[in-house]
C-alpha cells in the first residue's frame, strides 16, 4: 500500500521529535523537551498550550513510536485519501488536541495527578480508527494486528478497554496507557462522523 504524502509527513515529523528525544542525554535538551513536548494539566495551567499539539507528534520508546505509526500509515492513508489532505489534516489536530485535554482534564479532576505528562500519537489514531470504523463498518480490520473482526466490532472493543483501562487508573491503577486520550480522539472521530452525516443529509 501506497503511504499518502500528508501521512508520510506526519510520521516524519513524529520521526523528528522522537530523535531529539533519543539524544537529549548529548544536546541538553532534556529540559525543553520536557516543558514542551509533553501535556499535562500543568502545562496548561502554566500556559504552554501549545503542549496540547506538539505532545501528539512526540515518541520517547521505540516501540511506542513503531506501533504508532504503522497504524497510522495503514488507517490514516486510507481515510486521508477518502477525506483529501487539508480535512484530514485538521481532524487529524483536532483528535489529537481532544486527546490531550480529555487526558489532562482527566489527570486532574479524576486522578487528582495535576503533573501527569502524556506524549504520543494515540490519541488522534484513535480518532481516526472511530471515523473509519463508523464510515466502513463491515470492514475488516486486524485486532491487536492479529484477530480479523469487524471495524465496528474492534471499535466497540478498544473503546471498552480504554473505559475499563480509565476506571481502573482512577482507582489507583498503574497502567501506562493514556486511556483518557484514546477516548478523546475517539470522541472526536465519533462527533466528525456524525456532523459529516448530518451536512450531508441536509444538502439532500
Amino acid at each position: 500500500m501506497r503511504t499518502s504524502p500528508v501521512v508520510r509527513l506526519i510520521i516524519f515529523l513524529n520521526i523528528v521529535v522522537f530523535l531529539l528525544w533519543a539524544t537529549v542525554d548529548y544536546t541538553g535538551l532534556l529540559e525543553f523537551m520536557f516543558a514542551n513536548f509533553l501535556v499535562s494539566f500543568r502545562a496548561l495551567t502554566d500556559g504552554r498550550w501549545w503542549t496540547l499539539i506538539s505532545s501528539v507528534f512526540s515518541h520517547n520508546q521505540l516501540f511506542h513510536i513503531l506501533i504508532n505509526m504503522f497504524v497510522l500509515r495503514g488507517f490514516g492513508t486510507v481515510m486521508s485519501e477518502t477525506m483529501g489532505a487539508k480535512k484530514f489534516i485538521l481532524f487529524y489536530l483536532l483528535a489529537g488536541i481532544g486527546g490531550s485535554l480529555v487526558h489532562s482534564l482527566v489527570s486532574e479532576f479524576w486522578m487528582h495527578q495535576t503533573d501527569l505528562p502524556a506524549l504520543g500519537a494515540s490519541g488522534a489514531i484513535a480518532g481516526i480508527i472511530l471515523y473509519f470504523s463508523f464510515l466502513f463498518p463491515d470492514e475488516k480490520i486486524l485486532l491487536l494486528g492479529l484477530i480479523p473482526v469487524r471495524a465496528m466490532w474492534g471499535a466497540i472493543i478498544l473503546v471498552a478497554f480504554d473505559v475499563w483501562g480509565l476506571f481502573e487508573q482512577t482507582r489507583g491503577g498503574e497502567s501506562l496507557i493514556g486511556h483518557g486520550a484514546h477516548l478523546g480522539g475517539a470522541a472526536i472521530g465519533i462527533c466528525w462522523f456524525l456532523i459529516s452525516a448530518a451536512t450531508k443529509n441536509s444538502q439532500k
